[in-house]
């Protein structure tokens, strides 16, 4: 039972860093840049399964820093051409990642209430005895 309380906090662990990550890309999602510099770069977490059970977060990896050029020119910070650059991520996607890992937040939460309460009443079955 202990085992199950434990995956399921490991997985709760790893959602809520999807959820930093992905709220950190819709916050920045209209980032400007000069044409010259890195446009921000969207921020992707990575998982894998833990021997023994449960997922770790082994990584945080970023998008293309090359963006995409938007025609601008009244932007101080457009070049010559009148263009930026902001980050190459669509919100649509974004809101579609919030969505899974919030629910697969919720998914491990109550996971583990539930293993929490099995425990608890197990502990409470010889008290009534």
């Amino acid at each position: 039972m202990f085992d199950s309380i434990h995956i399921a906090t490991t997985g709760v662990s790893v959602h809520r860093k999807w959820l930093d990550a992905v709220s950190d890309n819709i916050a920045n999602i209209n980032n400007v840049s000069p044409t010259n510099g890195d446009a921000f770069q969207e921020r992707f977490v990575r998982a894998s399964a833990v021997e023994g059970g449960g997922v770790t977060v082994t990584g945080i990896e970023n998008g293309d820093p090359a963006g995409r050029l938007v025609y601008d020119p009244n932007h101080p910070l457009a070049d010559e051409q009148g263009n930026v650059k902001v980050p190459d991520m669509d919100l649509a996607d974004q809101m579609g990642y919030l969505i899974m890992a919030q629910r697969g937040y919720q998914a491990n939460v109550a996971a583990a209430e539930r293993a929490s309460n099995s425990y608890q009443a197990a502990l409470n079955l010889g008290k009534n005895v």
